[in-house]
């Protein structure tokens, strides 16, 4: 069965780099277009966003929330490739990041699948925006836009699918885990929406401001260097 879900995910990784390129190519039909060179690039972004998600390094925890909510910065390259290359881009370059994570997996892909979604949301939102609005206040819009749907989608699949999945995972009680919420965050009642509004919320919107003020100033530094000679 495992072998089947990395199976599928590979050819959808594919698809989702060859879609990418079709859609770009139609916007910027040159001679100096490379097919190669823009595959290479989606999969240098998809492979800098796994290496930011599996090193250990890269994940900080941080002071006040539960110790399972960590905050890393695997997003960062792929809006620099969903801004630079468009929405589909950036969500091929985050299925090369989950299809390089799975053989680390410990969560039987239920974690990826969910982790794939989130960002999919959250960077194909703000990079499709962008692509209609390109300045400062197509900027915001991308990233106000992206950071309440990423927020409401992150909550919605605490409650009713991680929290429950990682519940029957590891064999875990009610009464353990909100022990170990309740460690960071005395004041959330139950492991349901308590603490999706106490914790997943705040964190999100957090974590979400650290990697947007990130991903814009490294694209500000960068973008010029990132587009095909016309």
């Amino acid at each position: 069965m495992d072998n089947l879900i990395s199976i599928i995910a590979i050819v959808a990784g594919l698809i989702l780099v060859v879609a990418s390129f079709k859609l770009y190519s139609s916007f910027y039909r040159t001679g100096k277009f490379s097919t190669t060179q823009f595959i290479a690039r989606v999969a240098i972004f998809g492979a800098m966003s796994a290496i930011l998600y599996v090193v250990p390094i890269f994940n900080i925890s941080l002071p006040f929330f539960p110790s399972f909510l960590s905050l890393h910065f695997d997003e960062v390259p792929v809006f620099i490739a969903g801004f630079a290359y468009g929405p589909l881009s950036a969500i091929a370059a985050i299925a090369i990041k989950t299809l390089i994570k799975l053989p680390f997996t410990s969560t039987m892909c239920v974690g990826e699948a969910t982790d794939f979604l989130l960002s999919s949301l959250y960077v194909g939102m703000a990079t499709l925006i962008y692509k209609k609005k390109r300045n400062l206040k197509g900027v915001a819009i991308a990233f106000a836009c992206s950071t309440v749907v990423q927020v409401i989608a992150a909550m919605l699949l605490n409650v009713y699918v991680m929290i429950p999945f990682y519940m029957n995972l590891f064999g875990m009680t009610e009464e353990g885990l909100l022990a170990v919420m309740q460690m960071a965050i005395p004041a959330i009642k139950d492991i349901s929406w308590s603490y999706a509004l106490l914790a997943v919320l705040p964190f999100n919107l957090l974590k979400d401001a650290i990697v947007l003020t990130a991903t814009f100033i490294v694209y500000r530094s960068v973008h010029k260097l990132l587009r095909f000679e016309k």
